[in-house]
């Protein structure tokens, strides 16, 4: 979606503040150059204190200071944390899950399937919607909050997977059994009343259709929102939701719990919530991958709904690095910023999880950082928002997989969201600039031809139609990229019985029916980029965690195993299919020599791989005017310089010429923007 102005703002909740001082809030944010709060989502049981009685003192107090203030306003449908009297008087609203029935305390806790708790949210939604009808500055709605199935899996949520199953296989129950392996200890299904509580299965398949079922639930549960807001809201006002990611201390890969791309359906903009590490650990990596699925959701621009201003302890930001987070996130093509949140909070679980103001509730460093950065939006903004990117590869990523690889895991340590960012992180550090696309995707019109390059990380579960759209990609001469664990079985987990990688092995040109845990093994690269030049020899590479014992069948061998146990087969191939090329890489090593060997097989592909590399950043794209939006970003404690190359930029933060040949130094923790009308 475009905006005509960069959203820059931060949640506020005037429930939360130990004293009155909402005036003096609203005075501040403006001072700062914000422009956008968001509110509503989290306080269910304030608007809502007992049973059909409504109280929107806050709400008023909010929307009316704001207003003063010349705020915009997104809000939230408040259904994610349900009030106490809720559980107390239907304590079926409380989901079961595989560890039991919920116990009231914690957010998230309800099934979102019960009619008692789907019959109170959208009374509470018709009633704040219908309260707040015809106020002008309500710019649009978040529903709901990073939204999920909550693993829901009690006995009304059975029956309900049972009637999908029946939908989905027209009734045929040779057919489940079959899909699914029901043959294997004795699970034989012989009538759909005897389909087991997938809870205690020791079926992979089964229980990760049922995960499938609980993603879909999360999006239907989102689209049935999205109906009723439809209702109240006007043309001009967006529908969005908040998005986030797996987690590993941070915002890491693909939610394995709701399928963002169908639930994005019923929004009319995606947005997300990116949290990273900050301090000496901010690199931007996150902040890269969580763009990139933002856009994809929508396959446009989108909006960064909640990231840190300060946020867990350790992530207190340096001097500077606040800025070059919030210019990280439009570089990747979000149309806004906003914190999670405005103040430091004084009670509860996320009493250290700080704000833009800390518990003082004083005009801090952050406080002024976001001021430099508001000032610097309110001059600048208008040729950073709805910037289009041009990408000429992408990630193709799945939850089937994604699901696959957990219930088949290849270690605790490495399931398919680190394979994704072991490719993605080492690209990123290349500065090629990637895309997200999904199964479903290579089916739109053109799609694929858009790119040049295709990475597939471990797409251990991959359906039928991708195959072929996989093998016209490379054919059409593209470079295909795939990974260990790919290929391996159909979209319910029955692994396939030809010949591995299923369907491609004449465009990968090999196969293999071997595969281990490396305990010692090494492999050698067969490239002079791998060779040490004081020896004149291969370096060995040590394998860890898989490995695939490769057999060529016409490829040629990029790396193989030296062992004297297993023969020759190598560890990487690389083949040329029609009028490209599919490499295979067949084994898990480490990331500084992925790196090498990606710079090798993009550099063959025109890629430049030389000019710039981490800690110095370049991403790229262009503006409403088309002009050309490059911003470099320093990720280090220390100066960097750049050398200008191609047609003058106007450098939009110094308000200067810059030349080819001209040096740019930037200066930690710095940003440069530049403007030009190169095609």
């Amino acid at each position: 979606m475009k905006t005509e102005k960069i959203y820059y703002g931060a949640a506020y909740y005037d429930e939360y503040m130990p004293c009155d001082r909402i005036r003096e809030d609203m005075r501040m944010l403006r001072e700062a150059g914000m422009n956008v709060i968001r509110i509503a989502e989290s306080t269910w049981a304030t608007m809502e204190p007992h049973d059909g009685v409504f109280d929107f003192t806050h709400l008023n107090r909010m929307l009316d200071a704001s207003a003063a203030e010349g705020i915009d306003v997104i809000i939230g449908t408040p259904t994610y944390a349900i009030p106490a009297w809720m559980a107390a008087r239907y304590p079926d609203i409380l989901a079961v899950t595989r560890a039991g029935k919920e116990i009231y305390g914690r957010r998230q806790n309800m099934d979102i399937t019960s009619p008692d708790y789907l019959r109170h949210a959208e009374r509470m939604i018709r009633h704040m919607l219908s309260h707040i009808q015809g106020v002008k500055h309500v710019i649009g709605f978040q529903l709901d909050n990073e939204t999920k199935a909550y693993d829901t899996r009690g006995p009304r949520v059975q029956v309900m997977f049972a009637d999908y199953l029946k939908e989905q296989f027209h009734g045929d129950l040779d057919a489940l059994n079959d899909h699914f392996g029901f043959h294997y200890w004795s699970n034989y299904v012989g009538s759909w009343e005897d389909l087991p509580d997938v809870t205690g299965t020791i079926n992979g398949s089964f229980d990760a259709e049922f995960r499938k079922f609980q993603r879909k639930l999360a999006a239907d549960f989102l689209k049935w929102q999205a109906a009723i807001v439809e209702e109240y809201r006007r043309p001009d006002q967006f529908v969005t939701q908040n998005f986030d990611f797996d987690w590993r201390g941070c915002s890491y890969g693909l939610q394995p719990d709701i399928d963002q791309r169908s639930a994005a359906e019923a929004l009319t903009v995606a947005g997300v919530d990116i949290y990273h590490k900050s301090a000496a650990e901010l690199d931007g990596a996150s902040i890269s991958m969580g763009g990139a699925i933002g856009r994809s959701l929508k396959k446009s621009n989108y909006l960064v709904l909640e990231t840190e201003a300060q946020g867990n302890p350790g992530w207190l930001p340096y001097s500077g690095q606040l800025r070059l987070q919030a210019y990280s996130h439009l570089a990747c093509g979000s149309n806004s910023v906003m914190y999670w949140h405005w103040h430091s909070i004084h009670n509860a679980i996320e009493t250290y999880w700080k704000g833009v103001l800390s518990h003082n509730l004083k005009r801090g460093a952050v406080y002024e950082e976001v001021c430099r950065i508001g000032s610097e939006f309110t001059l600048i903004g208008d040729k950073l928002k709805n910037l289009q990117k041009e990408n000429r590869a992408a990630f193709l990523l799945s939850h089937e997989a994604l699901t696959g690889l957990s219930e088949f895991p290849v270690s605790p340590s490495l399931q398919y969201n680190e394979v994704f960012r072991w490719l993605y992180d080492a690209l990123y550090r290349m500065n090629i600039e990637t895309d997200i696309i999904y199964e479903k995707d290579l089916l739109l019109p053109g799609l694929t031809e858009s790119y040049d390059t295709i990475f597939v990380p471990a797409l251990y579960s991959v359906r039928a139609e991708t195959i072929p759209a996989l093998r016209q990609f490379t054919e059409r001469g593209g470079q295909l990229v795939a990974t260990f664990k790919s290929f391996f079985s159909d979209e319910y987990l029955k692994v396939f019985h030809d010949d591995q990688p299923h369907g491609l092995t004449d465009v990968f040109g090999m196969t293999y029916d071997r595969f281990t845990i490396p305990t010692r093994e090494i492999m050698t690269f067969h490239d002079p980029a791998f060779t040490d030049p004081a020896i004149h020899a291969d370096v060995p590479v040590s394998v860890q965690e898989w490995m695939e014992l490769l057999e060529p069948a016409g490829a040629e061998t990029l790396a193989s195993y030296e062992t004297a146990h297993w023969g020759e087969c190598a560890a990487i191939t690389r083949n040329r299919f029609g009028k490209g090329t599919a490499v295979y890489i067949g084994c898990y090593f480490d990331e500084e020599i992925l790196e090498k060997l990606l710079s090798s097989l993009m550099a063959a592909r025109g890629f430049d791989t030389e000019t710039l590399h981490f800690p110095l950043i370049r991403k790229c794209g262009r503006n409403d005017a088309g002009n050309r939006i490059t911003y470099l970003f320093n990720y280090s404690d220390a100066p960097i310089s750049y050398h200008h190359r191609g047609t003058d930029a106007h450098a939009l933060l110094t308000d200067r010429t810059v030349t080819d040949g001209t040096e740019l130094v930037l200066a930690p923790w710095d940003v440069v923007i530049l403007e030009s009308a190169d095609a």
